[in-house]
C-alpha cells in the first residue's frame, strides 16, 4: 500500500471539503466592489441578415453603463478554437438561434436585461438550413463554406478478400449537452497597464486568452486570466462564450463587469455532443475474423466551427474499435448548419464511432452464430497491430486483458429490478434481463501535429511545496494528483497548488484525458529538479556521495539511512525549478508517422432489466475494467469510472437536446433529463496495469473512456433484453414499446449457417444460395452520401 497521499495511495481531494460543505467559491461567487452586471442579446432566428440595431432607448436608460455591438468592437470580430469563423457579436448576419447580438452592462442584473430587451433589431430571416445532409450541397451559410471537414482514405484491398458475410447497419446519435451543474460565469476588470483581467470558469486559460487579445486588439501580455471555481465542464467550457463580452464591458466602462448565465442561456452558448449518422458494412470470414469495413459518417457541427473538424477526424479514424481490421475505406464529413454549434465534449467523437461498430459487432456475431465476446476476442488488437489510418500500434495494447478482465468480474444477483421512479407502473411479469458489451479503444491528448505541451514549476522552502501550473481544474482532479506527486517525489510535508492563471505557460486544455500525462508529468519534471538541487546541496554540504542519496518518507536518506527530514535539508532557502514537458510529434493524417500520441482501451459489460411492454429501463449494473497504464489514486479513478457511466448512460436512455428548426426545445434541466443518483446502476471496476512507455509511474488519461464504453455497452444490453435492433441513442421508451428501428442487413456469399436460438438479428437460413439478404423495418433510411 502506497503511503499516505503518495502516488498510488487514495488521497482526498484538498478542495473536497468545501465543496461538500458549500464554502467553495464557484465563478459565479465572484464579486468585487463597484461591479457592474453584463447581460447578453441573442438572435431569435437561427439565420437572418441584420438590417439595423437600434440601442438609443436602452442606452438612456439610468443605470445602463455600456451597450456594445459588433461596431464597438476594437479589434477583430472573429475568434474559434480551430477556425476564426465566429463573431464575438453578431457581424450583419446570426447564423443560430442565441447567437449574441448585443452587450450590456448596467448597474444590476434586472436593469441590464430590460436594457438588453430594449434594443431593436430589425432582422430579415433567412431560409435555414437544418439538415446536415441538406447542407452538403446547399449555399455556402458562410464565406468559409459548409463542410468543416472531409475525412476521406482507404487502406489494403477495397475488395475485402476472403469475406463471407457482410453485416451493415445505419446508426443515428442525438445532440448531448455536457449539462455541467455550475452554468457559465467570471468577472472581467480593467487593469492599470490599460490591459484586462478575467476570473473566469474555464478548461484552457491561454486559448481564452489569446482570443480575448484578438476581439480586444490587446496584445497577450495585457490580458491576464485566473482560474475560478468551476462547476464541471465536459468540454462545454472549451470555447469561448461570455469571456470577450465581459472583457469588452469592463474596458468600455472602466468598471468591474460580471456575467453570469441561466440555465437556458448556458444551453444557447456552449457546445454540445454533435449529433450525427453513420452508416457501416464490416466483412468477416465464417469464423468471424474482420476482414474490412467500409463506412460513411455525417456529422452536424452547426453554424461556427469550434472543434468539428478535429472531431470527426476521430470518429472516422477511431471506427475500427479496438479490432483488427486489415481493409478498409472510409468516407466522413462534419458540416456546416443553422443548428446550434457542437464541439468538444467528453470522448470526442469516440462514443458517437463506439455506439456503432459495437452495435455491429453484435450483429455480426449473431450471424455468424459466435459468442459476441469470443467475436471481439479473436479481432482485439494487440501491440504491432496497425491501424486502418496506418498507425503502428507500438505501445501495449491490452484489449484482451480488458475483455477478460471484464468477463471475470461478477454478475449482479438474478432477481430482477423493476424499472420506473417512485410511481412506477411496471410488473416484473413484463420485465426482462439483457446483457450487453462495449469494447472501446480512445486515443489520449492532442493529435494530428498540435503541439501538446504543459509547464509547471515546483518551490520547495523547509519542506513546504507550491505548485503552479495554468492546468484548469475542473473536476478531474489534477489538484489532487499534483499534490501526490509533490509528496511522492520530495517528502513534501504540505502541498500547496497555486491557483492556476496565465501568469505561467500554457498547460494546454483540460480535455482530451491528457492533463495527467501533460500536466502530471510538467509537475513531476519540475518536482524531480528540485529535489535533484536539494540533494545536490545536503552532498555538498555534508559531503556525502550524491549517487548514494535519495527522499524517503520525508527524509533525505544517503544509501537508505536517514540523515536529515527534507524540511531541514535547506533552512530558510527557497529551490525553485520550472519544467516543460512535449509529447512525442504526431502528424496529420495521411502522412506517415503515428497522428495520435497514445491510446487507451476499456471494455464494460451492462446488465439491465426492460419492461418491454412501457420501454422503461433499469441499468442494474455496470462492469468495467479500463486499461489505466498505473493507478495514481483509486479513489479518485474509480470516481471518474463511475461518473463516466452514469454519462454514458444518459446518452444511452435519456439525454438529448432537442432542435427543431434550427431552434433548442428542451434548453433546461426539466425537459432536458440527465441521470440522477436514482438511475445510477451498481458500478464493478477493473483496471490492467500496463504502464505507458515514457510516462512517470507509467501513467495514462483515464477521463474518458467509461462514457465512451458504457454508451454502447447499455445500449447493446437493451437490445438483448427485447430482442430489437435499437440502431438510435438515446434509446427511449417509445423505440422499445413502439418497436421502432431498423434492423442491420446481413448479406452472405456462402451458404449461412443455422438459426440462432433467440437472436435479436436477422434470420440467416431463409435461403441458403449464396445471396441471401435481409433488411429490417421500412423505416430504414438511407446514409449519407
Amino acid at each position: 500500500m502506497s503511503p499516505q497521499g503518495t502516488v498510488g495511495a487514495g488521497a482526498r481531494r484538498p478542495d473536497g471539503a468545501a465543496k461538500v460543505t458549500g464554502t467553495f467559491e464557484y465563478a459565479n461567487d465572484l464579486a468585487r466592489p463597484g461591479m457592474l452586471h453584463g447581460v447578453t442579446l441573442r438572435s431569435p432566428h437561427p439565420h437572418a441578415r441584420i438590417l439595423r440595431i437600434d440601442t438609443t432607448a436602452a442606452a438612456a436608460m439610468p443605470g445602463v453603463r455600456a451597450v456594445l455591438t459588433a461596431d464597438d468592437i476594437p479589434g477583430e470580430v472573429h475568434f474559434g478554437l480551430t477556425l476564426r469563423d465566429e463573431p464575438a457579436l453578431a457581424d450583419g448576419v446570426v447564423r443560430y438561434a442565441g447567437e449574441p447580438v448585443a452587450v450590456v452592462a448596467a448597474d444590476d442584473p434586472v436593469l441590464a436585461a430590460r436594457a438588453a430587451a430594449a434594443i431593436v433589431v430589425d432582422y430579415a430571416p433567412l431560409p435555414a438550413v437544418t439538415d446536415p445532409q441538406e447542407a452538403l450541397t446547399a449555399p455556402p451559410l458562410h464565406p468559409e463554406g459548409n463542410v468543416y471537414r472531409h475525412v476521406d482514405y482507404a487502406a489494403g484491398d477495397p475488395a475485402m478478400p476472403g469475406a463471407v458475410v457482410s453485416v451493415e447497419g445505419t446508426y443515428r446519435l442525438g445532440m448531448q449537452d455536457p449539462a455541467f451543474l455550475a452554468p457559465e460565469a467570471g468577472l472581467a476588470w480593467p487593469s492599470p497597464d490599460g490591459g484586462v483581467e478575467l476570473d473566469v470558469a474555464t478548461q484552457w486559460l491561454h486559448s481564452d486568452r489569446n482570443q480575448i487579445g484578438w476581439v480586444t486588439g490587446l496584445p497577450p501580455e495585457k490580458v491576464r486570466l485566473r482560474l475560478s471555481g468551476v462547476g464541471g465542464a465536459f468540454g462545454g467550457r472549451e470555447d469561448m462564450t461570455l469571456q470577450a463580452h465581459a472583457c469588452l464591458l469592463a474596458l468600455h466602462t472602466g468598471r468591474p463587469v460580471k456575467i453570469e448565465y441561466s440555465r437556458e442561456e448556458s444551453f444557447l452558448a456552449h457546445r454540445q455532443r454533435h449529433p450525427g449518422t453513420i452508416w457501416l458494412r464490416h466483412h468477416a470470414t465464417a469464423d468471424g475474423t474482420l476482414v474490412g469495413l467500409e463506412a460513411r459518417v455525417l456529422l452536424d457541427g452547426g453554424a461556427y466551427a469550434s472543434t468539428s473538424p478535429v472531431v470527426v477526424t476521430n470518429t472516422a479514424t477511431l471506427l475500427q474499435g479496438p479490432y483488427r481490421v486489415p481493409n478498409a475505406v472510409i468516407d466522413a464529413w462534419s458540416v456546416r448548419t443553422n443548428n446550434p454549434s457542437c464541439g468538444a465534449m467528453r470522448g470526442f467523437g469516440v462514443p458517437q464511432a463506439a455506439f456503432a461498430h459495437e452495435a455491429q459487432m453484435d450483429a455480426l456475431a449473431g450471424a455468424l452464430g459466435l459468442d459476441r465476446v469470443e467475436l471481439r476476442l479473436r479481432n482485439a488488437l494487440r501491440q504491432g497491430d496497425v491501424t486502418t489510418y496506418g498507425q503502428v500500434l507500438d505501445q501495449p495494447t491490452p484489449v484482451r486483458e480488458v475483455i477478460e478482465g471484464c468477463r471475470d468480474l461478477p454478475l449482479p444477483p438474478s432477481t430482477v429490478e423493476v424499472p420506473g421512479g417512485a410511481g412506477r407502473a411496471s410488473g416484473p411479469r413484463h420485465v426482462r434481463r439483457g446483457v450487453g458489451w462495449g469494447v472501446i479503444a480512445k486515443n489520449l491528448a492532442f493529435s494530428e501535429g498540435f503541439v501538446d505541451e504543459s509547464t509547471a514549476t515546483c518551490e520547495l522552502r523547509d519542506g513546504v511545496v507550491s505548485l503552479q501550473c495554468a492546468c484548469a481544474e475542473v473536476g478531474q482532479g489534477f489538484v489532487t494528483i499534483a499534490e501526490q506527486i509533490a509528496r511522492s517525489v520530495l517528502g513534501a510535508t504540505a502541498v500547496t497548488v497555486e491557483q492556476a492563471d496565465t501568469g505561467i505557460a500554457s498547460a494546454g486544455s483540460t480535455s482530451a484525458s491528457r492533463q495527467t500525462m501533460a500536466s502530471g508529468t510538467a509537475v513531476h519534471q519540475a518536482c524531480a529538479a528540485v529535489r535533484d538541487r536539494l540533494l545536490d546541496r545536503v552532498a555538498r554540504r555534508r559531503g556525502l556521495p550524491r549517487a548514494a542519496l535519495a527522499i524517503a518518507a520525508g527524509m533525505v536518506t544517503c544509501a537508505g539511512e536517514p540523515v536529515v527530514p527534507v524540511a531541514a535539508a535547506a533552512p530558510g532557502r527557497t529551490i525553485r525549478a520550472t519544467e516543460h514537458f512535449v509529447h512525442p510529434a504526431t502528424v496529420a493524417l495521411g502522412e506517415p508517422g503515428p497522428i495520435y500520441v497514445a491510446f487507451g482501451y476499456a471494455a464494460q459489460r451492462a446488465v439491465v432489466d426492460v419492461d418491454v411492454e412501457l420501454g422503461l429501463v433499469k441499468v442494474v449494473q455496470v462492469a468495467s475494467c479500463q486499461d489505466v497504464g498505473t493507478v495514481i489514486n483509486p479513489v479518485q479513478l474509480l470516481g471518474q469510472v463511475e461518473g463516466g457511466i452514469v454519462q454514458g448512460l444518459g446518452f444511452a436512455l435519456m439525454e438529448q437536446v432537442i432542435v427543431r428548426d434550427g431552434h433548442i426545445r428542451n434548453p433546461d434541466l426539466q425537459d432536458y433529463l440527465i441521470p440522477t443518483i436514482a438511475d445510477a446502476p451498481q458500478v464493478v471496476s477493473a483496471y490492467v496495469e500496463v504502464p505507458q512507455p515514457g510516462m512517470p509511474y507509467g501513467w495514462k488519461g483515464a477521463g474518458e473512456l467509461p462514457l465512451c464504453a458504457a454508451l454502447p455497452a447499455i445500449a447493446a444490453a437493451v437490445r438483448d433484453a427485447t430482442g430489437l435492433p435499437l440502431p438510435s441513442a438515446p434509446i427511449r421508451p417509445d423505440d422499445i414499446a413502439l418497436a421502432l428501428g431498423a434492423a442491420p442487413i446481413v448479406r452472405w456469399t456462402t451458404p449461412p449457417p443455422p438459426p440462432v436460438a433467440d437472436s435479436p438479428y436477422p434470420d440467416p437460413s431463409g435461403r441458403g444460395d449464396g445471396t441471401w439478404e435481409r433488411s429490417g423495418a421500412d423505416g430504414h433510411e438511407p446514409a449519407p452520401g
